[in-house]
């Protein structure tokens, strides 16, 4: 643990509050501000748009200005919009707290490269450790978050949520002043001549095409059907929404809680065997959709898709880390946070159509085909591999 790692996982604990607040309240402040309930999720979309279009963005700002001043532009952005987002709540405007989801998304594309600036803080065969590390830090957001969005949701009278994005703007304000001790890179990155690979080469890896599915498809299964959970609970089966936000936190817990855990078991079994362990994972969760719905059906359910994100996501993002060079660092991540987040922002705006035409059941179907690929995209690279001289 150096002092960059350090800074980089206390600052994920309050930046990464935004992703739980706006799983755990952007849907419910839809159903009530949007005259359409087929629309409830589109704040949560908009938002996983936000962080697919912000892939791109981040990584080009980061390539000029540096990991250490981009964090803290997306940090005071953050703070900014989630202030952006209060007032929207307080007008009662859909289309406002729609675009300043978007933002929130944008900034937290930012946060999202957290991952990576933790891997180029160690040696590479450390790098699943240092990615664990970080995502750990996101067990204490779980919490933090929505507990705090939970107290504060009537600190302005009368305008139920305003007061919870106020506390989310306090929150992502504080990284914006760890990251002042951040140590960058001496040499000025725009100024380091590119001779790497293109993206037809690197994408012409099957070790780089087995690291983007097990991420992108992942992390689509897992939002398609969080994004669904608090309007299923809350709206369709009439949970409280203390029971719901119990859920959440759980849920959020079991994606991060394991990551300690991970980086070792990737070390000792590989990359693919916990690949087929987060899809085993997700099985298990399909499994319990089959029983009736209820609270404890919920968080089983919810718990064990947290497990299996956790071991998709670090195994895709530490494997993506061994396919390229330094040189090629800012495009290989650009793309893959472009494909990931891309494809996380379809499963998240298909949720609420999906949640609204059919059933809590169907959605977890539907997650099927997308699990094959996984397995499948991880078996042509072991073959692949071996067929190596």
């Amino acid at each position: 643990m150096n002092k960059n790692l350090f800074l980089l996982t206390l600052s994920q604990i309050f930046s990464f509050t935004a992703a739980p607040v706006t799983v755990f309240l952007s849907g419910i402040i839809g159903s009530q501000i949007s005259s359409i309930q087929s629309l409830s999720t589109l704040p949560m979309s908009i938002s996983v748009v936000g962080i697919a279009v912000g892939a791109i963005v981040a990584t080009k700002t980061m390539s000029l200005i540096g990991r250490k001043y981009g964090f803290i532009s997306a940090s005071i952005g953050n703070t900014l919009f989630s202030i952006l987002a209060a007032y929207s709540i307080f007008d009662q405007n859909f289309t406002l707290f729609c675009l300043a989801n978007f933002f929130i998304g944008i900034g937290m594309a930012f946060t999202h490269q957290y991952r990576f600036a933790a891997a180029e803080s160690v040696e590479k065969d450390k790098a699943p450790k240092a990615i664990s590390i970080i995502l750990f830090g996101g067990i204490i957001s779980a919490f933090l978050g929505p507990s705090l969005a939970n107290y504060s949701k009537d600190l302005v009278s009368e305008n139920l949520y305003v007061g919870s994005y106020l506390a989310l703007a306090l929150l992502t304000f504080i990284p914006s002043f760890l990251f002042l001790f951040y140590e960058g890179k001496s040499k000025v990155e725009k100024n380091l001549q590119y001779s790497g690979r293109s993206y037809i080469e690197l994408i012409s890896q099957p070790r780089f095409i087995q690291a983007i599915a097990a991420s992108a498809f992942g992390y689509a299964i897992m939002t398609f059907l969080m994004t669904a959970t608090p309007i299923s609970m809350h709206i369709m089966e009439n949970m409280s929404l203390s029971k719901t936000s119990i859920v959440i936190q759980f849920h959020v817990a079991s994606m991060f809680l394991p990551s300690l855990m991970t980086g070792y078991l990737i070390k000792k079994f590989g990359h693919s065997n916990i690949i087929y362990a987060g899809v085993l994972f997700y099985s298990i969760t399909l499994i319990a959709s089959i029983f009736e719905q209820s609270f404890f059906n919920y968080m089983f359910a919810l718990i064990f898709l947290g497990l299996g994100w956790n071991f998709l996501f670090i195994s895709g993002t530490s494997l993506l880390v061994l396919t390229y060079k330094e040189e090629e660092k800012y495009r290989a991540q650009g793309l893959n946070d472009s494909v990931v987040y891309s494809v996380h922002a379809i499963g998240s705006l298909s949720a609420g159509i999906f949640i609204a035409l059919t059933n809590w059941k169907i959605m977890n179907i539907i997650c099927i085909p997308f699990m094959i690929l996984i397995i499948l995209a991880t078996i042509r690279a072991e073959i692949l591999d071996k067929k190596k001289p």
